[in-house]
C-alpha cells in the first residue's frame, strides 16, 4: 500500500454566489523514494493542494492518508507533531530567521519538537555539508547569496527525516543557473534520503528532473509526458 494516498480530494470556498471550486477530484499515490512535479497556471489550485496535503487546511471532500494516518482526524497538538515529524516543506522564499545562524535555522524544526539532541545537531551539519554549506554554519542569512539561502532551506526541510517533502516553487526566485543547481540538490537529497517529493512549479526545467509530471487542470490532476533531463 502506498505511503501517501490523496483520495478524490475536492476543495471549494463559499462566496456570495456560487461556491468557488478550486479542486474537483484530485487523486495521487506515492511510495518511498518517488517524486512528482505538478504544473499548472497561476490560480489553478496548486498551492491549495499543497496546503491540504500538508494538513494546514481540510479538504471539502476526499482525504489524504500519509503513513496510514489521516491527519484531518488528529487533534491539536497531535496534528502539529505529525506535520513536524512526517512532512518537510520548501517555500519559494526561504523564510529563514534573520537573527539565527545557518545551523540554527536548519535546526528550528527540532526546537518545535522539543529539545534538540546532539544527534540532530550532527545531522544538521551533515545536511549542510551535502548542500555545500559546511563552511557557512555560523553565517546569518544576510551574509548568504539567494542560492545559499535556498540550500539552507533544503537542509531545514530534511532535518526531521520526513517521509514527504513538499516544495512550492522552490526555484522561483532564483536565476537560471542557481535554480538549476538548487533543483539538482533537491533531487539529490530526496534520493539519498528516500523521501517522497511533490514539487509545484512553473519551471519546465525543474519539472523535467522529476520521474512524473502532472498538470492541475480544471481541478483535476492529469498525467503529462515524462521529459526527465537526468
Amino acid at each position: 500500500m502506498s505511503l501517501l494516498r490523496i483520495e478524490h480530494v475536492a476543495k471549494q470556498y463559499p462566496t456570495r454566489g456560487e461556491p468557488l471550486v478550486v479542486l474537483r477530484d484530485v487523486s495521487l499515490e506515492l511510495n518511498r523514494g518517488e517524486n512528482v512535479a505538478i504544473l499548472g497556471p497561476s490560480g489553478s489550485g496548486k498551492s491549495t493542494l499543497l496546503s491540504i496535503v500538508r494538513a494546514l487546511e481540510p479538504p471539502s471532500g476526499g482525504r489524504v492518508v500519509l503513513d496510514d494516518q489521516d491527519p484531518a482526524t488528529l487533534p491539536e497538538p497531535a496534528l502539529a507533531a505529525f506535520r513536524n515529524r512526517k512532512i518537510g516543506f520548501v517555500f519559494q522564499d526561504h523564510h529563514l530567521l534573520p537573527q539565527c545562524s545557518v545551523l540554527e535555522n536548519v535546526l528550528t524544526p527540532t526546537v518545535a519538537a522539543g529539545r534538540t539532541s546532539p544527534e540532530q545537531v550532527e545531522r544538521a551539519r551533515m545536511l549542510l555539508d551535502r548542500v555545500g554549506l559546511g563552511d557557512r554554519l555560523e553565517h546569518r542569512p544576510a551574509e548568504l547569496s539567494g542560492g545559499e539561502r535556498q540550500r539552507t532551506a533544503l537542509a531545514r526541510a530534511m532535518i526531521c527525516t520526513p517521509l514527504l517533502v513538499l516544495a512550492d516553487e522552490p526555484t522561483g526566485n532564483l536565476d537560471r543557473t542557481t535554480a538549476a543547481r538548487v533543483g539538482e540538490l533537491l533531487l539529490e537529497l530526496q534520493r539519498q534520503e528516500q523521501t517522497m517529493l511533490i514539487v509545484v512549479t512553473h519551471s519546465e526545467r525543474l519539472a523535467g528532473l522529476m520521474e512524473r509530471r502532472l498538470e492541475l487542470d480544471d481541478g483535476i490532476l492529469k498525467e503529462m509526458p515524462c521529459l526527465r533531463s537526468v
